[in-house]
């Protein structure tokens, strides 16, 4: 079957599926759960609350035939060059591989080592102490995804209290720094290219800080980059100094020195169960039949929310403290990964792509924007996570928060009778979503629910026809601020829009005036 006979057979069964309740659904299948509810370990996905039948999934695994799924998934695991803008591989299911190639095997071993003697105090801090808080300086791919781990493990992070600035806004490292020592303090800086504005801002302001308490800067300063020849002209080099391969892109790179971070906090033994679990789900992606593939299946979903069903939006609702930051995580993997109109070959995309993404912790979303989900006028569909067992919490609260859960998923799909003359009341329910289950949040599942993310938009990316790894999208701006910087200290705007320039000079008026 070719791509575009594939896609109206998934045109056609949306526009048969498109006025059905999911109530009609459960009424006319009440086995639905037995039927689309995929297993992998202690992993479940159950997409049964969302707007499909057998038949509508058979016509989404009919389209990742067509669009070549499993030769694009097969030539990324392979490290062929399949970012083809920038002709380069995609090496971060390499980098994480039970058995990697021997320089990222050196390079892992390295990371992790060096990881375990800040923690035992074998490297020390300025005062010969151990390290008690490392500062990790990144932006992006460099900090969304070191961040929201440390946070997620937090019942495993026992060594040195780890912090992560990425704003180029000086109160960002500001704040910090008034809380804690710089004699015990290391500074990590994560910059694939040692050039990114935001990076090196912060870089200076943390060598100032240093600095000003009598520290040698470069001592107690790691950099984590593929130019090292850079970090080394900023006065970084031998063990402070550790590699990014250029193949691997940035909002991918936690598995490899930019995990360097995360690997202090929790340890070497724990950051390979990281690996061990992203691995898995690797290795399950790989040989798994399309219809029995979760990553593949979570893909498909979405393909169906965004273009059969025509949602321009998904909300992720982790009900799991401990991944408050995995939505702002997924935002910078989905959106700036699948975020384009363009397709690999240049041509204008002819269907929508990424939706626009956004989350919050269960159950803080249901006292902020689960009104909108549950009664607005669009449709937005919902991936729910949750552990079966707490992590580091009190058991009971587990049970409340696992019941609003199960509640808010139900209530969204079933909705309820609207009472007698209170439309106000009304839940109309037919809101899809996906539940992602899992036992608990430990440093493989953790890995495997990345990873599973991962493959699903790279999955979609060859759905679409479009180029995942690259990132374009972020240049133009960094490229007219950099050009901004000495108008603003000229005052002379005249290159720019009337917006622009009014702007700029009403600040310097207003800094002036303060002054």
């Amino acid at each position: 079957m070719d791509r575009e006979t594939a896609w109206t057979h998934v045109s056609d069964a949306a526009a048969r599926l498109r006025s059905r309740h999911l109530r009609d659904l459960f009424a006319d299948d009440p086995a639905r759960f037995d039927r689309f509810a995929f297993n992998h370990g202690a992993l479940t996905i159950d997409f049964s609350k969302e707007k499909i039948d057998t038949a509508a999934l058979d016509a989404l695994l009919a389209l990742a035939h067509a669009c070549g799924v499993e030769a694009a998934r097969d030539a990324m695991l392979r490290g062929e060059h399949v970012n083809v803008t920038e002709d380069r591989p995609a090496l971060h299911t390499l980098v994480r591989a039970d058995d990697p190639a021997p320089a990222i095997a050196d390079q892992r071993a390295r990371m992790l080592e060096f990881a375990q003697s800040v923690r035992s105090g074998a490297v020390a801090a300025a005062d010969g102490g151990t390290y008690d808080h490392v500062i990790n300086l990144g932006i992006g791919g460099s900090d969304l995804g070191p961040a929201m781990a440390t946070a997620a493990l937090a019942s495993w992070a026992d060594g040195p209290a780890v912090h992560y600035v990425s704003n180029v806004d000086g109160a960002h490292f500001g704040d910090l720094a008034r809380r804690i020592d710089p004699a015990r303090t290391l500074i990590l800086v994560a910059s694939k290219s040692f050039t990114t504005v935001e990076t090196m801002s912060n870089h200076r302001l943390a060598r100032d800080w240093l600095a000003r308490a009598g520290i040698d800067a470069a001592r107690q300063t790691c950099a984590i980059t593929s130019q090292p020849e850079r970090a080394r002209a900023a006065g970084i080099g031998g063990d402070r100094l550790f590699d990014m391969d250029e193949g691997v892109g940035g909002r991918f790179s936690i598995w490899s020195s930019v995990g360097l971070p995360l690997a202090i906090a929790i340890g070497a033994d724990a950051f390979q169960e990281f690996l061990d679990g992203a691995a898995a789900i690797d290795r399950h992606h790989a040989s798994a039949p399309l219809a029995e593939n979760l990553p593949v299946l979570l893909a498909l979903i979405g393909i169906w929310r965004r273009n059969a069903m025509g949602c321009a939006a998904t909300a992720v609702l982790p009900y799991d403290q401990r991944l408050a930051r995995f939505a702002a995580f997924l935002q910078q993997l989905e959106m700036e990964s699948n975020g384009k109109s363009v397709l690999a070959d240049g041509r204008p995309a002819p269907r929508a792509t990424a939706p626009v993404l956004f989350g919050e912790p269960g159950t803080n979303a249901q006292h902020s924007f689960l009104q909108m989900l549950h009664r607005g006028s669009d449709p937005v569909p919902v991936d729910f996570l949750l552990a079966a067992e707490p992590t580091g919490a009190d058991a009971q609260a587990h049970r409340v928060l696992t019941a609003n859960a199960l509640a808010q998923s139900a209530a969204l799909a079933f909705g309820q009778p609207t009472p007698p003359g209170q439309p106000h009341r009304a839940f109309p329910g037919d809101r899809p979503s996906t539940t992602i289950l899992y036992r608990r949040l430990d440093p493989a599942t953790l890995g495997a629910l990345i990873a599973l993310f991962e493959h699903k938009i790279t999955v979609q990316a060859a759905i679409w026809g479009i180029n995942p790894f690259d990132q374009f999208g972020v240049e133009l701006g960094k490229q007219l601020a950099t050009a901004l910087l000495p108008a603003m200290d000229s005052g002379d705007f005249s290159a720019f829009d009337g917006s622009t320039a009014g702007l700029a000079a009403r600040i310097k008026y207003l800094t002036a005036k303060s002054g």
